[in-house]
């Protein structure tokens, strides 16, 4: 994620994927009547075909990133959705979380918030962490950041870690998050200066397995790990924190009107869908969280 990723030397090319709201296209609003995408593909690559609609229109980022208008965010670089982080560990809070989830939605914004998994406290205890400060609302989509913690590799979320953060929100909303990853880290390889690893490969039996993936992979054609080999990605992100300095003038990444830097993001569907789907907290139903057992947890 954004406060954990170093600026790449270049930028990456989208091929012959077919890009709906691109930066250097009017916005359209959040509504239309388009057909619904077809599913992902049945592969270990994310598609690259023309006739796939992807939307180029979410961005991620943390209350290192200085926002100085979502309006311009949504008007001049059709950007529709905003991932914010909102926790790290058990007892860290994003100081900027809730004040931007206002002016997000005041600017007509879908929301989303994610939690950046470490090793010191259990997996229960980081997932009431997490709900307590998102304070989700049914069209609120969460989501678990899986990957090396650069600044302290030995605080680096485990596979069950993981796991029981999973299954623990899945307990108190009814929805599970998606699961934000590498795929190199979630195949268990190593990485990084130190070599680290998760120490295995994410089996396609676990729950996170069930989550709906979230791909960080930077290279033109990305390529998923195998516990999604025959689910595919949700959304993939492209371009890091380092685009808009990098970006060349022709390229749909050239920056995000009123936002200082962030990651970029492609939805694997068009308008229509992605607000289905932001609706339904990862397609399936969404009750809302059980308050009551957060607090007895927490």
């Amino acid at each position: 994620m954004i406060s954990r990723r170093r600026v790449l030397a270049g930028l990456l090319g989208i091929g012959n994927i077919s890009l709906i709201g691109c930066s250097n296209r009017p916005a359209s609003p959040v509504t239309a009547s388009q057909p619904a995408p077809a599913q992902p593909p049945n592969a270990m690559f994310a598609p690259n075909i023309s006739s796939a609609r992807i939307i180029d229109a979410m961005i991620d980022i943390s209350h290192s990133v200085r926002v100085s208008d979502f309006g311009l965010a949504r008007e001049r670089s059709n950007i529709l959705a905003v991932f914010h982080k909102a926790t790290e560990g058990g007892d860290w809070q994003d100081p900027l979380y809730a004040e931007r989830r206002a002016k997000a939605k005041d600017a007509g914004m879908l929301w989303g918030a994610y939690h950046f998994g470490t090793r010191q406290y259990s997996g229960a205890d980081q997932a009431n962490n997490f709900l307590a400060t998102a304070q989700p609302g049914p069209d609120t989509l969460l989501a678990l950041d899986l990957e090396l913690n650069e600044r302290i590799p030995a605080n680096t979320m485990s596979i069950s870690q993981a796991e029981e953060f999973v299954q623990t929100i899945q307990t108190l909303t009814g929805r599970l998050p998606l699961l934000y990853t590498h795929p190199s880290w979630a195949d268990g390889k190593r990485t990084g200066p130190g070599g680290r690893s998760l120490g295995a490969a994410i089996s396609p039996q676990s729950i996170l397995a069930q989550c709906d993936l979230w791909l960080a992979d930077y290279r033109n054609q990305p390529q998923l790990p195998i516990a999604w080999a025959t689910k595919g990605w949700r959304f993939w992100q492209y371009a890091g924190e380092g685009a808009r300095p990098v970006a060349p003038a022709e390229s749909p990444v050239r920056g995000v009107s009123g936002v200082e830097r962030c990651d970029r993001n492609l939805f694997l569907g068009d308008t229509v869908a992605l607000t289905s789907y932001w609706g339904t907290g990862t397609g399936g139903t969404a009750p809302g969280i059980n308050r009551q057992l957060i607090s007895s947890n927490i």
